[in-house]
């Protein structure tokens, strides 16, 4: 059971060449909600190092690296640059598969699908991806049924979702669904995420 004394473990996996915001913007979705109430600890985890440079040039330090990490009951893979080395990385392939596996839930944000498609996790299920990248993605998970009009896609215990800002989307469906919609919509307006973006919201 979860509650406060056994609260839900959400794992989020970093690289070098991660995409920023396809972590951040799930950690800050699941922070805020845990400030509101939520039952749910968050923290990352690294490979193969925890201190590393994303994306786009920010330089963190994971709180574990694979060695270290507690148990998670959500993982979530981000996608980023990044992927196309690491699913190049057999142990790694290895690492996060068992890692997934021990999980309730498996997630992607992005080319995180490709790596969940690695590892076997998408096989005969549908998903979603950056739109930028699907025929990548595809060839990485041949097994899975992709969409490219959804910003997140559920199919069992794996969860999907597009291109970087739909992660965020994602997990306020997570916090939603495993919390309750009052406190996804509350940690969605304490966020104030009301996207209006000045250019509107067609491709």
């Amino acid at each position: 059971m979860v509650d406060a004394n056994n609260p839900l473990n959400v794992g989020i996996v970093v690289f070098p060449d991660v995409e920023e915001l396809d972590f951040v913007g799930p950690w800050e979705v699941f922070t805020m909600a845990a400030q509101l109430g939520a039952p749910l600890k968050a923290f990352t985890l690294a490979w193969p190092e925890k201190a590393l440079r994303c994306a786009k040039g920010l330089r963190i330090e994971a709180d574990y690296d694979f060695s270290d990490a507690p148990h998670a009951d959500l993982v979530i893979v981000p996608g980023g640059k990044g992927t196309r080395t690491v699913i190049m990385d057999d142990a790694f392939i290895d690492t996060l598969r068992d890692y997934l596996a021990a999980a309730k839930w498996q997630a992607s944000v992005c080319t995180g699908a490709a790596l969940l498609g690695q590892t076997g996790f998408l096989d005969g299920k549908r998903a979603t991806t950056n739109h930028a990248a699907m025929d990548w993605v595809r060839s990485m998970a041949v097994k899975a049924y992709f969409s490219a009009d959804e910003r997140y896609v559920r199919h069992g215990s794996v969860v999907t979702s597009g291109g970087v800002s739909a992660g965020i989307d994602m997990s306020l469906w997570f916090v939603g669904h495993l919390f309750g919609h009052d406190l996804a919509h509350e940690t969605q307006r304490a966020m104030e995420y009301y996207p209006e973006p000045p250019y509107g919201t067609t491709r």
